[in-house]
């Protein structure tokens, strides 16, 4: 195997070019996205049963389902929320959890306790994923007055959706807003009274027509005939024909006691664009599909939409969240490729050859190419995580191919009458050895990572695989191809430069005489450690910590809710004073609002829903800053509404995790209206702490309620049954639905009503008129008994167990600190009775779930490279030796973290442990070369001083390259580019520190261990 890159190198330079082609056809065929294809272990059950109240749908709708749910396997917990007529169950499954599986078996559960449930109840089951939100979201206006909201539905329905579902990747076309087509027939209270016909004879009457229904088949001279009656109405003239009733002296038709017509369904939402009212069209995406494909061809299809659309109606996109995965990918691959270019400019300065920096220069492209095949192989997307960890692993594979490459420069400079096919074999043979230890201990670092759980350890075990799959790629890559490249940049030499070479000589290093300084004061390398000691021990409890890095998507959610029981019409007229704060936003592009609605899958009430407000690319604010200049007006102006402002992906992961916002105070008890008082005092507490925003008690009151108790002994007596007055009292108000009409694709709802429901009023409802059998009418109040309630707050649960729930946000301060000094004055200030506790959720309780599992995945990490270290040297001493110096390596990124005001969070954290890897990497090659010297010429002092003058270009070459290809995204330049921000901070800082431990404290500490090896061998061998 000497000349195996001579013999080989044909083959090789095929499997380079291979290697090339193979990753730039890869690029091509990868699928974009935001983040991984991630399955949430999460359930939602949602069950709707009309109105009844709170309490009656706890016992007969949530306890039950609560119990059949709390048998299914693989559950972690079980939360609800229990409303007037509804409730929402969450189910949250553990992360190895198969969620199909689990979703078939809690519909399974559910289906057999069925029978005991409500009737009328209607149970929905979705399993909570990324692609159940819209993706891509248009605004459908209108400048033709004569087009209703009708009409736009309709154009909506039976033009747009089916045009828009022909993109391949489309799951749904989502239509929100516009006005359902019904058909009214108004009752003629008087005249249905002095005909003596009754609601109910009306209701039969119509029951009995409008139908299509088979009678069987004909067969006549060898053919089959179906034979259907088809009594279906088709329209409006055709309904007002039909036949009532026939006494035998008057046919009465419908025309005769209603006034029919068309009109808006009833519906309590209002959908508002750029503050007009309209329609949304929101796509939801298949969960696999490609975002950017779907996102380029839905564009190309609205185009086309465009020209078949009605004069006057235009469609606009308000939201394409494709437009901010695409500028993040753009983002984070600049910043690859300008870190590699600068890394490149640096390999020049120290190296001075052109042909080296050129060997660099196409090694890296060849490991990405690499590292591109083996990531669509595992199934991998090209997403923020995966091109975020081949950036951040971009320093270390310059660093792999810069100590190769000088090795074999330093080889040519050390034997310059040798030729190069000689002197790279001869390089790499020396190095090998240490390019396995090296390339072992930065990848060993994140192995450990894969008993990290929740939503960081699903995205970041993503990061982290891909960085060993680019690390293992760039270790085979400068192994095995980096030689080769440099065999095929060497130009042939004529046979007259042999004279020439004999008369070259070695090129000695130059020894460092500093090194001598150092190791022979050995003190100064104590106070390094002491230094670096102390700053871990005072800078840790000082630092800003969070979960997940936050990226400025530029894009805002703003949820919000008036008081309980505020009207449809009342909620409006306050957002319309929030959209003229919006409007005079410089930063805002576009909005879109939801009332009685919302983008995600949740109960919600008319007084509720949420803006999406877009803002400009190009912006002198952040989208935080944006936020808090809104809230404040907002606040001042609007103090009756509850305001939660949000970024849409962020809002998103909230939605999959267990909770939305980063503050969450659970209260356990059991009486609910005092875990209402203490939720109160909670909610004053965290409102008054510094940084804690848009904080909410948790006690949300369903809106106020009419009872109407029926008066038995009075119904009895005129022959009327409660279920008949319920009947009639609902014509009153919104009407009774009594068949459909079939139109092109859809069913229009025939409706009857009362006169007058459109405007009803409590004191109305006392004066509404009831039929009574014989036909003559009877005021409501001499039949039953009608009382006016203020309404039932919700009833939230977790694990069987009812709770008040306080949530808040962060506005300009870290979580860590923000949630200590809540914990602090919570604490001090609210004392539970017996049977009551707090515990603290949300994003701070992922947080410590994550430092406590990133601190094991650290220690792990550590005695990983400690034993690669202890495997390659055999001395115990020096691997412990290296491996506290790389653990102290992590003050310097302590210090870059607290310097430049960055948390400590999932991100940074795993740039700490980055950092133990790669001094331990580093160490390494010094250490080798110490000891290849030391066997030359048993002088310990002269070996140190010559390993250390050997790596002094190497280590200073890998350090600013790694660095320089770091600053890109340390700078956080870029959407998206605050993802990675911490990661790169980290391990700057642990470099910089790398450099005094590497050329100062490690010599000295060599020096001490060698000298007192020496001395007991000495004393063995004269014993």
């Amino acid at each position: 195997m000497k000349q195996f890159f001579i013999t080989y190198k044909n083959p090789l330079t095929v499997i380079i070019a291979l290697i090339l082609m193979g990753g730039i056809f890869v690029y091509s065929r990868l699928q974009t996205s935001l983040f991984p294809e991630i399955t949430f272990p999460k359930i939602k059950i949602i069950a709707d049963a009309g109105l009844q109240p709170v309490n009656k749908m706890m016992i007969t709708v949530t306890q039950p389902l609560e119990n059949a749910i709390k048998q299914v396997p693989d559950l972690k917990d079980v939360r609800s929320t229990t409303s007037r007529g509804s409730c929402e169950i969450s189910a949250f499954m553990n992360w190895n959890a198969n969620i199909d599986l689990s979703q078939q078996r809690i519909e399974s559960k559910i289906a057999q306790i069925r029978n005991a449930l409500p009737a009328d109840l209607q149970i929905t089951v979705e399993k909570m994923n990324p692609s159940i939100l819209p993706v891509i979201g248009y605004t459908l206006e209108t400048n033709s007055e004569s087009r209703t909201a009708i009409d736009m539905k309709q154009i909506a329905l039976y033009t747009i959706k089916p045009f828009l579902s022909q993109v391949e990747g489309v799951s749904e076309v989502r239509i929100i807003g516009g006005k359902q087509k019904e058909y009214w027939l108004t009752l003629n209270l008087q005249k249905m009274n002095t005909l003596g016909i009754t609601p109910d004879v009306l209701s039969n009457a119509l029951a009995q027509t409008n139908f299509i229904q088979a009678n069987g088949y004909l067969s006549d001279y060898r053919l089959l005939y179906l034979t259907v009656t088809d009594a279906t109405v088709h329209s409006l003239g055709e309904l007002q024909n039909l036949i009532i009733s026939n006494n035998g002296r008057r046919i009465v038709q419908l025309k005769d006691i209603a006034d029919a017509k068309i009109n808006e369904g009833v519906e309590y939402t209002k959908i508002n664009a750029n503050g007009r009212q309209g329609l949304l069209v929101a796509i939801i995406k298949q969960p696999n599909s490609n975002l950017v494909a779907l996102s380029n061809e839905m564009q190309k299809k609205v185009e086309d939409l465009k020209k078949i659309l009605p004069q006057g109606v235009t469609i606009k996109p308000y939201y394409i969240q494709a437009d901010f995965v695409n500028d993040s990918i753009k983002s984070v691959t600049d910043s690859l490729w300008i870190g590699l270019a600068l890394a490149i400019i640096v390999a020049i300065i120290f190296l001075r050859s052109i042909k080296a920096s050129a060997t660099i220069l196409t090694t890296i492209p060849v490991t990405i190419c690499l590292s591109l095949i083996v990531i669509y192989s595992v199934g991998y997307t090209l997403n923020i995580m995966t091109l975020g960890a081949i950036a951040a692993a971009i320093g270390l594979i310059i660093d792999d191919a810069i100590v190769v490459v000088e090795q074999i420069h330093r080889t040519h400079e050390e034997h310059p009458n040798e030729p190069s096919r000689t002197v790279v074999q001869k390089a790499i043979h020396y190095l090998l050895p240490a390019m396995i230890g090296s390339s072992l201990s930065t990848i060993v670092i994140f192995i450990p990572f894969e008993m990290m759980s929740g939503v960081a350890g699903e995205y970041f075990k993503v990061m982290t695989n891909t960085m060993i799959i680019t690390l293992v790629c760039s270790f085979f890559v400068t192994w095995i191809c980096l030689p080769v490249i440099y065999l095929l940049l060497t130009k042939k030499k004529p046979d007259t430069a042999k004279t020439k070479k004999t008369e070259e000589k070695p090129h000695e290093v130059k020894k460092q005489k500093w090194v001598s300084f150092f190791i022979h004061k050995p003190y100064i390398s104590f106070v390094i450690i002491l230094l670096f000691g102390i700053s871990i021990w005072v800078i840790l409890p000082n630092l800003q910590t969070g979960f997940l890095p936050e990226m400025d998507e530029g894009s805002i959610v703003l949820d919000y809710t008036s008081p309980p029981g505020t009207s449809l019409e009342e909620t409006d007229r306050m957002l319309r004073e929030v959209e003229k704060i919006i409007n005079k936003v410089p930063e805002v592009e576009a909005y879109s609002r939801r009332t009685g609605t919302q983008m995600g899958f949740f109960i919600t009430e008319p007084n509720n829903g949420d803006y999406l407000i877009q803002l400009k690319k190009k912006r002198d604010r952040s989208t935080e800053q944006v936020i808090a200049d809104i809230r404040k007006q907002v606040e001042s102006t609007q103090p009756a509404l509850q305001i939660d402002f949000g970024q849409v992906i962020g809002d998103m992961l909230g939605d999959l995790m267990e909770s939305v916002q980063p503050i969450e105070i659970k209260i356990y008890g059991d009486n609910t209206q005092k875990l209402h008082e203490y939720s109160e005092q909670v909610g004053e507490i965290v409102e008054n702490v510094e940084g804690a925003a848009d904080v909410f008690n948790g006690i949300v009151i369903s809106g106020p309620s009419v009872s109407i108790i029926p008066n038995n002994l009075a119904l009895a007596q005129f022959g009327l049954t409660p279920q008949a007055l319920q009947t009639q009292v609902q014509l009153g108000l919104q009407g009774a639905q009594v068949g459909n009409i079939l139109e092109r694709q859809q069913l229009s709802t025939v409706r009857i009503v009362y006169p007058g429901t459109a405007r009803q009023s409590i004191e109305g409802i006392k004066h509404l008129q009831i039929f009574i059998p014989s036909g003559k009418l009877m005021p409501v109040t001499s039949l039953a008994t009608i009382e006016v309630n203020s309404g039932d707050a919700e009833i939230q649960r977790e694990n069987l167990q009812s709770m008040g729930v306080v949530t808040g946000r962060l506005e300009n301060r870290d979580l860590g600190s923000t949630m200590k000094e809540i914990q602090q004055k919570v604490s001090s200030q609210v004392n539970l009775p017996q049977g009551y506790h707090i515990e603290y959720g949300g994003a701070y309780a992922e947080q410590q779930q994550s430092f406590r599992e990133l601190l094991l995945i650290l220690i792990t990490s550590s005695l990983l490279v400690f034993g690669v270290i202890l495997f390659l040297f055999k001395d115990f001493l020096v691997a412990l030796t290296i491996l506290i110096l790389a653990v102290l390596g992590i003050a310097g990124s302590y210090l870059a973290l607290y310097i430049t005001n960055t948390p400590l969070n999932v991100g940074s954290y795993t740039g700490l442990i980055m950092i133990v890897g790669i001094i331990g990497e580093n160490a390494i090659f010094t250490y080798l070369q110490f000891r290849e010297s030391l066997q030359e010429n048993r002088n310990v002092d002269e070996s140190i001083i010559y390993s250390i003058s050997t790596r002094l270009r190497p280590k200073l070459m890998t350090a600013l390259g790694a660095i320089i290809a770091l600053m890109p995204l340390a700078l956080g330049i870029g959407t998206g580019a605050e993802l990675h921000q911490p990661l790169a901070i980290a391990v700057i800082g642990g470099f910089l520190a790398a450099l005094p431990l590497l050329l100062v404290v490690l010599p000295t500490v060599l020096r001490i261990i060698s000298r007192r090896q020496n001395l007991q061998n000495f004393r063995q061998s004269a014993e």
